[in-house]
């Protein structure tokens, strides 16, 4: 959420305030005789009334204080070789950039030139090293990134870690480093609640040491859209493009998250914003830091949150846990005995609610190191013991379509899955039964089912051919629900289809 924009004083409005100024002073004059006399002066404010809301604002006031030095404003520039026409344009390099992009592919090289593109963004001051904690979509390739301290003072600096997965980087100011440099502590965000007060701190739109004022709305905010690993808090503080790489901090003073983006139709504060919280930051800061690349713990599954739908169909009371789809060849979590259909419910002693927190969990254990989970299976709950893997780089042809009765009323087409129709749709299974039509509005449809999807259990069996299937199907119609995993795209999950 770097901003890109420059601001325009609007005189238009001087203007119109200096008109109406001066008709209400004629108005005035003309109606001096008519003018009633003023009332007398209003007597102050108990100061016991006021009081609260007097030391809410010196707590505030304290808080800003005490941070403000160490948060710096973070400019980058970029350069770039853009088309230049033959001809003075009218609206300026950005109108031509939007139609021509930001590179110069097949225009002649006697009309290109040279141009840079800039960003604003924050930062916060973690040490006396001169390492600055920011947001890595504002480095992101850049050419030169230089930073501005709280009292105007200005530093070129280098990146020295980034981990895209988190949209986390750390910089360091170049050459010789200030002896006298704040530097912000980094809280608890585990302790913060919803409704606890906040403040943000940062430079949006280039207006550096910039504060506002808030509360954490929620926490645990993933699906966010913004980074692969999301486990953001959410502030109603007025976040604004540049704040990016700011910090969010406690009544205490301390940095409970990082400021980096916002849900606004508008490109602007809308009353939502996110910021990364200091727990995650913490484990990651020692690496970084050093400029070593993250390393991330692996289970080597694929899993989806429970639904009470799919709570009943494995025996569950209640739609708690994480139900695994998929168990990778090879992985940890083979190895320890886990299966498809498995419930995990608890990882290191904790309750499970969803996908992102066992994502989030698994990823910051050690690889190499021992993690006991619980999982019910069969209505059974069981624990096991797990030796976490490594993190990897960043993870047809048939008989003819077949179709019954039952399939029919699922709104299903399907043939049997031949080696070669795997190997096509890239697949590792063998065989199954291969989606080859979803009728528009039927039961499987409105369930997700796809075109190219495979179907391999159904009701907890395998499913090797469509005559699998059709078996499962007639023992299960009086229920008028149907249990099945699917393969899609080297993953599965699985669905319940009513009807």
């Amino acid at each position: 959420m770097d901003q890109r924009t420059t601001l325009k004083a609007t005189g238009t409005v001087v203007g119109v305030a200096a008109f109406v100024t001066a008709g209400l002073v004629l108005f005035s004059g003309a109606n001096r005789e008519n003018r009633q006399p003023l009332p007398e002066k209003v007597a102050p404010l108990d100061p016991a009334v006021v009081a609260p809301a007097d030391q809410l604002g010196r707590a505030f006031a304290a808080v800003a204080a005490h941070v403000m030095p160490a948060v710096v404003g973070v400019s980058s520039q970029k350069h770039i070789t853009i088309g230049q026409p033959e001809f003075p344009f009218p609206f300026g390099d950005d109108f031509f950039r939007q139609f021509f992009g930001n590179h110069a592919q097949g225009i002649p090289h006697e009309h290109q030139f040279r141009g840079q593109e800039r960003g604003l963004g924050s930062g916060m001051i973690l040490d006396h090293a001169g390492h600055i904690l920011t947001n890595y979509h504002v480095v992101r390739d850049v050419d030169e990134i230089s930073v501005e301290l709280a009292d105007k003072r200005k530093f070129e600096a280098v990146i020295v870690g980034t981990d895209p997965q988190t949209d986390v980087a750390v910089v360091r100011i170049k050459g010789s480093v200030p002896a006298d440099l704040a530097t912000v502590e980094l809280g608890d965000s585990d302790a913060m609640q919803v409704g606890n007060m906040v403040e943000a701190v940062g430079a949006p739109f280039g207006l550096l040491q910039t504060v506002t004022q808030g509360i954490i709305s929620a926490t645990g905010r993933s699906d966010v859209g913004i980074a692969d690993y999301e486990d953001f808090l959410q502030t109603d503080a007025a976040i604004n493009p540049g704040n990016s790489g700011g910090p969010l901090v406690n009544m205490h003073g301390e940095v409970i998250g990082m400021n980096s983006a916002i849900a606004t139709s508008m490109g602007q504060f809308a009353g939502v914003g996110f910021a990364i919280p200091s727990a995650m930051i913490k484990q990651m800061l020692p690496r970084l830091i050093r400029g070593e690349k993250i390393v991330r713990g692996q289970l080597g599954v694929l899993i989806q949150d429970m639904t009470k739908t799919l709570a009943k169909q494995f025996g569950l009371s209640e739609a708690k846990g994480v139900l695994v789809s998929q168990v990778n060849k090879g992985s940890p979590a083979e190895k320890a005995g886990i299966r498809p259909g498995d419930v995990i419910i608890r990882y290191g002693g904790k309750d499970l609610a969803n996908v992102r927190q066992l994502r989030n969990m698994v990823a910051n254990t050690p690889p190499d190191s021992k993690a006991t989970l619980s999982l019910v299976r069969n209505g059974k709950e069981q624990s096991m013991s797990v030796t976490i893997g490594v993190q990897a780089g960043g993870e047809p042809e048939a008989s003819g379509p077949r179709s019954t009765d039952q399939l029919t009323k699922l709104g299903l087409t399907v043939q049997n899955l031949t080696p070669k129709a795997a190997k096509g749709l890239g697949l590792d299974v063998q065989e199954g039964v291969l989606i080859t039509d979803v009728a528009e509005g039927s039961p499987a449809s409105l369930t997700g089912l796809q075109k190219g999807d495979v179907i391999v259990e159904a009701d907890r069996k395998h499913i090797a051919n469509v005559g699998d299937l059709a078996q499962v199907l007639d023992k299960t119609k009086a229920s008028g629900q149907i249990l099945l995993r699917i393969v899609r795209q080297g993953g599965s999950l699985f669905v319940v289809i009513s009807y």
